[in-house]
């Protein structure tokens, strides 16, 4: 069952719109100050218009970590031998903003992951919705029940 967009319990009134993206060319260092900066855990990865693969904190941290790093960069790979193409997951769920809630839920669940990005009729990014997304659509449906939850 799809959902309208002014309907409260779909994926289209609680995803971020107009999200940061980044480009698969560039540097994995980028992106991660682009993270840092923005506050995100999650990048898009957009070429020609086009939804090409997402890259999260996750993937730019080192697999190889050593028990003593010597510094804060020793915990990612941000030299400029990576670029974001080579961190970043192709795979990527998304949604449709009339999804319901409940079907982003879990496919989130399901898939471990912690966004997805938001894709208009024409395969063109719209949006992204995040975990931190879905707590605010939560506490909005806590709010709206009042004190029938506090009983």
């Amino acid at each position: 069952m799809s959902h309208t967009p002014g309907d409260p319990y779909c994926v289209g009134a609680w995803m971020s719109r107009n999200p940061t993206a980044v480009g698969p060319e560039e540097l994995a260092r980028q992106a991660y100050f682009t993270m840092r900066r923005e506050g995100f855990r999650h990048l898009p990865v957009v070429e020609e218009g086009r939804l090409v693969g997402m890259v999260t904190d996750r993937d730019l941290r080192r697999p190889d970590l050593s028990n003593d790093p010597d510094g804060w960069n020793d915990d990612y790979r941000l030299s400029d031998d990576y670029t974001v193409r080579d961190l970043m997951t192709e795979k990527v769920l998304t949604a449709s903003p009339k999804d319901p809630l409940e079907r982003a839920i879990k496919t989130m669940q399901d898939a471990r992951v912690g966004a997805l990005p938001v894709l208009d009729k024409t395969g063109a990014l719209i949006g992204i919705l995040t975990t931190r997304d879905l707590m605010n659509a939560l506490g909005a449906a806590l709010a709206a029940k009042g004190e029938v939850l506090r009983r």
